[in-house]
């Protein structure tokens, strides 16, 4: 029986290589994302053997940009958008701006025209939506000040882009008649700034009452196949909605219907169902882009192509810290924000395709901004490391100065004032003594500070914080962060500043729980174990001893 079947091949080949692929990325201790851009090279129509399709692959790849955007939109609220607006939206267009007069120029100095130019450069503006949000997840910065200053100002790339796709045919059609109608233009402007007007009012006014009420009633079925079916319905029903009838992207109607239910109880459960189907389109969304890459470009154009990644991950990166610092942001916040911003994605290959179907843009100019996604995605991830490296470095600190501690017999030192970090300073009376609490993130810093906590901003891992914090004159340490290798650095630093303080840890596996003991912890507290050990104790009325160590 014959198989003709370009879309599982498509999804087959695109699956399999990917993870043999990161895995050998993974076993290098490189970022998988490289893997996975290398199997798109290894399936696309420039290398020999399989050939996957192209068309296909985009599609399956913009399914997993709006599973990404509803999920991060769970994450957030319009409170949370509305906060961010002052630095997101005048820092957005003025890096695009800086980008677009980079590209023009370099478009100038290729012998292109300046409308040529500002496609180019227009389309090395925009960062990709899911390589941000995957460095920002990475690190759990998404529900941070900095991590939703990053996602605002991704917001309103996607608007200006939205813009751009709709205000090109009418300006190429311009620069071909040789007249000039500002008039068309201002009408098309206004028509895309009414509509994504009318989609955010639909949203506000039906969607807050018809999503969480559909979300409800399937949860009460008790049928977690059509809740799950439920919660995929409406990411993907909403952003298909919105770009058929409003003309914005997908991406942005998806992060608009994950806000809306953000809202209701269900968000937590949502963002669970949809993570495997983020993550596997996630991927084949690095794969679609590395089919899009021609090796020969390398050879063919090492100067324009050297230049081109240099105003990606320099020229931009330069603009966003700078408009950020201007704004009165800290060192932190500005390079995760200019780390996030330095890559190009989806609406670059959308900007120069569009340019080249209309006569616009030199197909070089396409395999060039194809190559600078590339190389930009593959160092990204790396610059990513270094940025935020930087800015949690023990300098940092300096940022918000505390007044030098005061040796106390009975301090406890509190590392991470996330869910848990809250839950267990809200736990702690007067019994245990001073509690002081380490935190990078300054709007968690903002919030223990609020609740009467002595606060050292600065990352626990960097030389001088913890001594800062007092852990040398400490009994115990309370080491409340998510992230196994980094609470492993702690723990170890602790424990040879002072070998006789007893250290409480949390892991969220076996694996983890054995390196924090081997690191020096004393209890290494493990969610699993404690919540069995809790239900059991309810059962039988008595105290149980824990299982782990």
């Amino acid at each position: 029986m014959p198989h003709h079947t370009p879309l599982l091949t498509t999804i087959v080949a695109a699956l399999v290589i990917a993870f043999v692929m990161g895995a050998l990325a993974h076993r290098l201790r490189i970022s998988p994302i490289a893997g996975y851009l290398l199997a798109g090279v290894v399936v696309g129509p420039f290398t020999p053997g399989i050939v996957a399709d192209t068309r296909l692959a985009s599609e399956l790849a913009e399914i997993g940009v709006i599973l990404l955007m509803f999920g991060v939109g769970l994450h957030f609220s319009l409170k949370d958008l509305l906060a961010v607006r002052r630095i997101a939206l005048p820092g957005a267009v003025v890096q695009i701006v800086v980008a677009t007069a980079l590209g023009t120029a370099l478009g100038l100095w290729l012998g292109w025209t300046v409308l040529a130019g500002a496609i180019f450069g227009l389309a090395l503006s925009v960062a990709s939506t899911v390589v941000l949000l995957r460095a920002l997840q990475a690190r759990d910065l998404v529900e941070t000040e900095r991590g939703r200053i990053a996602v605002g100002w991704l917001i309103v790339e996607d608007l200006a882009m939205v813009l751009a796709l709709v205000l090109l045919p009418p300006l190429v059609a311009m620069q071909a008649s040789g007249e000039t109608d500002i008039s068309g233009l201002a009408r098309a402007a206004g028509l895309i700034a009414l509509k994504v007007a009318g989609f955010a009012a639909v949203m506000l006014l039906v969607g807050r009452r018809v999503i969480p009420s559909l979300l409800h009633w399937a949860a009460h079925t008790g049928s977690r196949e059509l809740f799950r079916l439920a919660v995929l319905g409406t990411a993907l029903g909403v952003a298909f909605g919105a770009a058929m009838a409003f003309g914005v992207s997908f991406a942005l109607g998806a992060f608009f219907a994950g806000m809306i239910l953000g809202e209701t109880q269900l968000s937590r459960r949502a963002a669970e169902e949809t993570l495997p189907l983020r993550d596997a389109f996630a991927v084949l969304f690095f794969v679609s882009v590395g089919m899009l890459f021609d090796p020969a470009v390398i050879v063919a154009q090492p100067l324009p192509l050297l230049a081109t990644v240099a105003i990606i991950l320099v020229g931009k990166s330069v603009a966003a810290y700078a408009i950020v610092r201007a704004f009165g942001h800290g060192s932190p916040t500005a390079l995760t924000v200019a780390a996030s911003l330095a890559q190009i994605g989806e609406f670059s290959f959308i900007l120069a395709s569009l340019g080249v179907s209309l006569g616009a843009l030199p197909e070089d100019g396409q395999d060039l901004i194809l190559a600078g996604a590339i190389l930009s995605i593959l160092l990204n991830p790396l610059l990513f490391a270094l940025m935020v490296k930087r800015g949690r470095s023990a300098g940092d600190v300096l940022e918000a100065p505390v007044e030098a501690l005061a040796p106390s017999p009975a301090r406890t030192v509190l590392v991470g004032y996330g869910r848990v970090g809250r839950g267990i300073a809200q736990r702690l009376d007067a019994a245990a003594g001073a509690l002081v609490v380490v935190e990078d993130q300054h709007d968690m810093a903002a919030q223990a500070q609020a609740a009467g906590l002595t606060v050292v901003v600065g990352d626990a891992t960097a030389p001088g914080v913890l001594e800062q914090a007092g852990a040398r004159e400490a009994t115990v340490l309370l080491v409340a962060i998510p992230e196994g290798i980094d609470a492993g650095v702690v723990t170890a630093r602790a424990r040879k500043l002072n070998p006789g303080l007893r250290i409480v840890a949390r892991a969220h596996s076996d694996d983890e729980r054995a390196d924090l003991a081997r690191y020096g912890a004393d209890r290494v507290v493990l969610a699993e174990d404690e919540t069995a050990a809790r239900m059991v104790e309810h059962c039988l009325g008595r105290r149980l001893a824990p299982t782990g160590r």
